[in-house]
């Protein structure tokens, strides 16, 4: 995804770059049973860790993004550069930032596309149910491989947003604030994953789930990402940057960025995260969360809409957490934190100063 110049298309353009570090985790003893074997999570950091490794931020990614979503050298629908660097609100002259790649996602971590050992195929089908635990578990050993002995934060949009609520429930003891952006305290509306299984099991090169062969499923996780970016709120974003273009030309532009996306993500990744998704529910351990809490919305996000506000900021408060919220007015939805960085960076930047 670096930036170049020319047409739309252009500015997003997926690649992972060399910036890009594996971290072994081992065997990792999955949340629903069994174990996952010789797990890795993909990861990069900006800024230096402190010597006695508490000055630590670990971004969480949103559920079809990936780590590399605040890289200064990358440019994505909604990326959060603007947010991430020196002097910036999570300011990397002072946080040593860890930005982790979810386990089962497509961007190099441990996923459906890795070799089973068992089998000496790519896991495909057959890769084991994980939950929001398990991803947060393969993080925590990242950062104890690292040095890190506490965070900071952890801040992360959408799905990100369930990783940090997630990390506060887990690991109380080692997060000193969380900023879930954009989300929720569960998934909202269920992602029907059982109809996008169907969907995707229709298509001719779907060989019982086993598609490696050939990149013949790029058709339909194009289609899947379109109407994902639309439904984020990307027509806004486009008019916003390209006024020149009208409403057919930025319909056309979709496409070629789902394309791009649609090359790298697997679909497998999609259904393996959208169940973890379905079951995660932070709700009935709150009372184990003990770190500050700063709740982000958007004003014209559909998914997960300022009416989720009050009810959210009150569980949080009634469990006796410390939970500031902030709306952000903003015209493009759901990808709103990183388009409009500019009008919550200050208010991000002021609660960690006020962190210590």
């Amino acid at each position: 995804m670096r930036r170049r110049p020319g047409s739309v298309h252009d500015a997003w353009v997926t690649n992972l770059g060399p910036v890009t570090n594996l971290g072994s985790i081992g065997d990792l003893p999955l949340h629903h049973g069994g174990t996952l074997r010789d797990a890795k999570l993909a990861y990069v950091t900006y800024g230096r860790l402190a010597p006695d490794g508490r000055n630590a931020v670990l971004l969480t990614h949103g559920y079809t993004s990936s780590h590399l979503f605040a890289d200064p050298a990358v440019a994505a629908p909604g990326g959060w550069s603007a947010l991430v660097g020196p002097g910036r609100a999570i300011d990397t002259d002072r946080y040593f930032v860890v930005s982790s790649n979810m386990l089962g996602s497509s961007y190099g971590s441990t996923a459906p596309r890795s070799v089973d050992p068992a089998s000496g195929r790519a896991w495909g089908p057959d890769f084991p149910r994980i939950a929001l635990e398990d991803i947060v578990a393969a993080q925590r050993r990242l950062l104890d491989g690292l040095g890190v002995r506490e965070l900071a934060a952890v801040i992360g949009p959408s799905y990100g947003g369930f990783q940090a609520f997630t990390w506060g429930v887990e690991f109380p003891d080692f997060v000193r604030a969380l900023v879930p952006v954009t989300t929720g305290l569960s998934v909202g509306v269920a992602i029907d994953v059982a109809a996008l299984r169907r969907r995707l099991a229709a298509d001719p090169s779907w060989n019982g789930g086993h598609h490696y062969a050939t990149d013949g499923m790029v058709g339909a996780m194009t289609a899947y990402r379109e109407a994902t970016l639309r439904r984020y709120g990307i027509d806004a974003v486009l008019a916003a940057q390209h006024p020149e273009l009208d409403a057919a030309a930025r319909a056309a532009a979709v496409q070629p960025i789902a394309r791009d996306w649609a090359r790298v993500f697997d679909p497998h990744s999609v259904l393996v995260l959208g169940a973890a998704a379905n079951d995660y529910d932070a709700t009935p351990k709150l009372a184990r969360l003990r770190a500050r809490v700063l709740f982000v919305l958007s004003t014209t996000d559909t998914l997960f809409p300022p009416a989720l506000a009050e009810p959210v900021t009150s569980a949080l408060r009634a469990a006796g957490v410390d939970a500031a919220y902030h709306e952000l007015a903003s015209a493009h939805g759901h990808l709103a934190p990183g388009v409009d960085a500019a009008k919550w960076a200050p208010v991000l930047a002021q609660f960690l100063a006020e962190l210590g």
